[in-house]
């Protein structure tokens, strides 16, 4: 997966704002709540300070009826605090988790849309990593982040404004330890940035590593490799272990020289403090206060440096967040795109050229191919010759990087890829069956389909019998990737999901090279029920299951070397000939 630039932090808000639009009303009464909790706090100092104050001018006046008055209004007060404090603990982190599902579900949208070139690179570890771990950090960023620089700028001015009403000079020296604050933090930061950002790319390392090595447990322990994973995994969980090591580091000498400066600030209020009140410019309830608001602006700057590391996570989530949306997505409809409709099946090559975007080495060159609509053709030549990806470029998989390919006329550039793609079915070697029931793989073929159009389905692909053989029958769980079912019945619910979405063009990409002679035999039936009436683009090692074929076209790194049917090319004598004999030969000392 490719990195992006690194972002500064005013453009990762910038880009992270709008999600909060949404949600403004909420986020505005959550601050309200905020700056009430933090009155309440600010109020403490102030009533201590009149009580006292009272005490040591006029004892008298500290009367029991304004004792009370002070205690009800602290009373009131802290009701307040708790009603504002279970709003923000509450709606405001719902909130939160409202922003964190919309990322998701435009990530995931995103993820849809991506064509196959981003996903030949892209780690599926690394993916999950960033929807899921990293959006949670962003969720407590989105949620506490505008609290708590609130409620720190709020105390701080109103701390400064009441000390300065008391005695300017000692509020000054007491805040201009600040800056100091800051200079170190802000040193810290792009310390921390650095290695969250390292810490959640490893973390996306290890659900990689996890991942290749849990869907290959069959070979792992086949060989058994069991311990040779195990050290791969221990690796790259070291890896983790000292990126760990390394921000807590971090963490630590940063919170040591923010306790290093509170006692410092401390130390100015106490010794100065003490120098004032000798000489008469400071009270002994100002005193009090000064120390208790001091109190209250160290423990709002701790939070602000406790929440610098949750505020460079959620910086480090949005950035690699934005690294995924950004990654783009070259092949999209034109935006005059039209419906692909009354598909007959008639497919051209014009001069199709191919390279893949970090190789300019031409896969395809000047091709030009004629398929007409109902018609056979099979592509057989050597590994590497661009037979796979030749009918990949129909469904726009991948663009053509010269040329054009047209069905019934239209450009498929020219057309809407969800039309493209309806009208083209593609068996593949490799079957994929998502986790479920045999009557959802099936029915995901055309979805909303009718329970008896799908059986219908599965009877064509010659699926239904051993189907209603299952335990379950149609509703029996075939597990991940549908590792409860051979290979043969894999291919054949595959096929039916075909027959259900029923495509006027079909590609069928090796389907049956992986199976044994007896499950090729039903699925090769299958295949040919399937082919009647449709335009058929058929990849095949086994020469043998395209000798029917209208037309079979031999592609090398030339382009297309010879077509023609089988008898045709066999009497050619050419290269098709040849491998034919190599095969047949091959057949015969199997046999033997």
């Amino acid at each position: 997966m490719q990195t992006a630039a690194p972002m500064k932090t005013k453009q990762l808000i910038q880009r992270f704002l709008p999600y909060f639009k949404p949600y403004k009303g909420t986020i505005a009464f959550d601050l309200l709540c905020a700056s009430l909790t933090t009155v309440c706090e600010l109020a403490l100092p102030l009533i201590v300070q009149a009580i006292t104050g009272r005490a040591t001018t006029d004892l008298s006046s500290l009367t029991v009826r304004f004792v009370l008055t002070m205690g009800g209004v602290y009373l009131l007060l802290r009701v307040i605090d708790a009603a504002a404090n279970y709003y923000m603990q509450s709606v405001g982190h719902i909130m939160g988790s409202r922003l964190e599902t919309d990322m998701r579900r435009d990530l995931f949208h995103h993820l849809q849309q991506l064509p196959f070139a981003y996903y030949s690179d892209a780690k599926v570890g690394q993916i999950m990593a960033r929807i899921t771990s990293d959006l949670f950090e962003i969720t407590e960023f989105a949620h506490h982040c505008p609290e708590e620089f609130l409620i720190a700028g709020v105390k701080i001015l109103v701390s400064f404004i009441v000390l300065c009403g008391m005695n300017i000079p000692l509020t000054l020296m007491m805040f201009a330890v600040l800056p100091f604050m800051l200079y170190f933090a802000r040193k810290y930061n792009s310390r921390m940035r650095r290695v969250f950002k390292e810490r959640n790319r490893q973390v996306g390392e290890i659900n990689a590593q996890v991942e290749d090595s849990l869907l290959g447990i069959r070979v792992v322990k086949s060989f058994g490799n069991e311990e040779i994973e195990e050290e791969k995994f221990a690796q790259g969980n070291r890896r983790f272990l000292d990126l760990k090591a390394e921000s807590y580091k971090v963490m630590a000498a940063f919170g040591t020289s923010n306790r290093i400066f509170d006692g410092l600030m401390y130390i100015i209020i106490v010794v100065a403090g003490a120098l004032f009140l000798k000489r008469g410019s400071l009270t002994a309830p100002e005193f009090m206060a000064y120390l208790m608001y001091a109190g209250v602006l160290l423990t709002s700057i701790r939070r602000i440096v406790e929440f610098t590391e949750q505020f460079q996570r959620g910086m480090t989530g949005i950035e690699r967040f934005l690294e995924l949306m950004d990654a783009p997505n070259d092949i999209r409809d034109a935006e005059d795109a039209r419906e692909l409709s009354g598909v007959r099946g008639g497919v051209v090559f014009e001069n199709v050229g191919f390279h893949y975007q970090d190789d300019e080495t031409e896969v395809l060159h000047h091709l030009n191919l004629t398929v007409m609509p109902g018609e056979s053709i099979a592509l057989v030549g050597p590994s590497g010759a661009g037979k796979t990806t030749l009918c990949n470029l129909i469904p726009r998989f991948y663009d053509v990087t010269a040329g054009r390919i047209l069905i019934d006329g239209q450009d498929v550039k020219d057309v809407t890829l969800r039309s493209l793609r309806s009208a083209i079915g593609v068996v593949q070697q490799e079957v994929y069956l998502f986790a479920g029931t045999v009557f959802d793989n099936i029915v995901y073929g055309r979805p909303g389909a009718s329970r008896e159009d799908v059986m219908e389905a599965a009877r064509l692909a010659g699926a239904h019998e051993f189907i209603s053989a299952l335990p379950q029958g149609y509703d029996t769980y075939v597990g991940e990737r549908g590792v409860r079912l051979s290979g043969g019945q894999k291919q054949r619910i595959s096929i039916a999901r075909v027959f259900l979405k029923n495509p006027p063009i079909l590609i069928l990409d090796e389907a049956t090279s992986a199976l044994d002679n007896e499950s090729e035999h039903v699925v090769q039936q299958s295949l040919e029920k399937l082919a009647k009436g449709r335009t058929v683009f058929t990849i095949a090692h086994r020469l043998t299951t395209i000798k029917g074929a209208d037309t079979i076209c031999v592609l090398t790194e030339k382009g297309v070397e010879e077509s023609g049917s089988h008898q045709e090319l066999l009497k050619k004598g050419g290269l098709y000939a040849r491998l034919y004999a190599m095969y047949a030969t091959a057949g015969e000392e199997r046999a033997g």
